[in-house]
């Protein structure tokens, strides 16, 4: 058995680095532990861009954990001297009464954040590449943009170690147990065993085997990202010509999408933001069809003509979805004392992932935080009913 530390981060992921980072950083004894490669792409945290934004359709209640979530990633960029953030302004983009744009302008009005309300003509105009119908509008967020996931996780990970943390990967974790009186944790390895004070879980779309007891449901969902190399070149897709888009049609299908971005295979990346399939993280079908990509190609074509083009690549990733799809964020009801849990981000939670490690810290070493989290509780009613049994997910 090794010797005892103070606090033991499962999954290194985007979150989980995070943690490490932020727990290090303060000083405390941390081991944190992976069971792939650093910045891997075998889950969720991966794929080259993932957008941020702040006039959150969501729920306007994500809206301060964003701004302190811009704030940490300027810190990550001053810190490590990497580029992490790029805010090339965004569209949320659909009919005025859709999510879209609907929640994005309640969340910038409730918070008086800067934004513009454009109709389908000025969209034409401000930007070509784009083919708005002509009762379709959008909420322009100039502070919106994109992250870079695999070079925040590689940061993130760079820090905590700077900070003294011990980081060891290819050691998939198989169970773990608080100890008698809850008096610390025991975390079970392919290579070992390792105690802690505190245990850390950010299992990602391993939620619901790692987090069984925890009472939630989780689906995980396989979703695919797709890279075209847009007709007539990358030109008009450049970050300062073309913007992030979240854009939802009249059944309300969202898609969502990138400007062409240096280092990404010369394509414009672009998914449909939920849309997924059921799967199971250690069998996920990685293998994308040509009649996915066709559907793709389809909900774009009317939209920005010139995109689905060549189709450059296709991959896969992975949504860990509670039922209400907000995140979970708390101690562990059943183990207040000894657990920490970070899960269920259901596709939307990179952005976060800074703050969620100040949280993470926080939560971990004193069990309260400052920052609002209320609505990321597991004991919330929108969650009780949907738990399922060790292993499975939800539908």
């Amino acid at each position: 058995m090794s010797r005892t530390r103070d606090v033991i981060v499962i999954g290194l992921g985007g979150m989980g680095s995070a943690a490490a980072y932020h727990l290090a950083a303060r000083g405390h004894q941390v081991l944190g532990l992976e069971r792939f490669g650093p910045a891997h792409n075998r889950g969720s945290s991966h794929g080259g861009s993932r957008i941020t934004r702040q006039s959150y359709f969501e729920d306007p209640a994500y809206v301060p954990l964003l701004l302190r979530s811009y704030e940490l990633f300027a810190k990550l960029e001053r810190d490590t001297g990497r580029s992490l953030m790029t805010l090339c302004g965004g569209l949320m983009l659909g009919r005025p009464d859709s999510r879209a744009v609907a929640g994005s302008r309640r969340s910038a009005r409730e918070w008086g954040l800067p934004h513009e309300m454009l109709d389908a003509a000025q969209i034409r105009r401000r930007f070509p590449t784009l083919t708005p119908a002509p009762d379709e509008v959008a909420l322009y967020e100039e502070r919106a943009g994109f992250v870079r996931p695999e070079a925040t996780v590689t940061a993130q990970l760079q820090l905590a170690q700077r900070a003294g943390a011990d980081l060891r990967f290819e050691e998939p974790v198989t169970r773990w147990e608080v100890l008698p009186g809850g008096a610390g944790v025991r975390v079970h390895t392919a290579d070992g065993v390792h105690t802690s004070g505190h245990l850390v879980i950010c299992p990602g779309a391993w939620a619901p085997r790692l987090l069984a007891d925890l009472g939630v449901g989780f689906t995980v969902e396989r979703q695919v990202m797709y890279w075209f190399h847009p007709r007539g070149g990358t030109a008009p897709f450049t970050p300062e010509r073309h913007p992030i888009y979240v854009w939802e049609d009249r059944d309300g299908v969202q898609i969502y999408g990138f400007p062409a971005i240096e280092g990404e295979d010369g394509g414009a990346k672009a998914a449909f933001f939920r849309k997924g399939v059921v799967c199971d993280p250690e069998t996920i079908d990685r293998t994308v069809r040509d009649e996915e990509t066709a559907a793709m190609a389809a909900q774009l074509r009317p939209r920005i003509p010139d995109l689905p083009g060549r189709l450059r690549k296709a991959v896969t990733c992975m949504y860990t979805t509670t039922a209400d799809e907000h995140f979970v964020l708390a101690r562990h009801p059943e183990h207040p004392g000894a657990v920490t849990v970070a899960c269920g981000f259901s596709g939307h939670g990179f952005k976060f992932v800074p703050v969620v490690g100040e949280i993470v810290a926080d939560l971990a070493l004193t069990g309260t935080t400052e920052h609002p989290i209320a609505l990321f509780d597991p004991r919330r009613s929108e969650l009780r009913h949907s738990a399922t049994p060790e292993g499975e997910t939800t539908s």
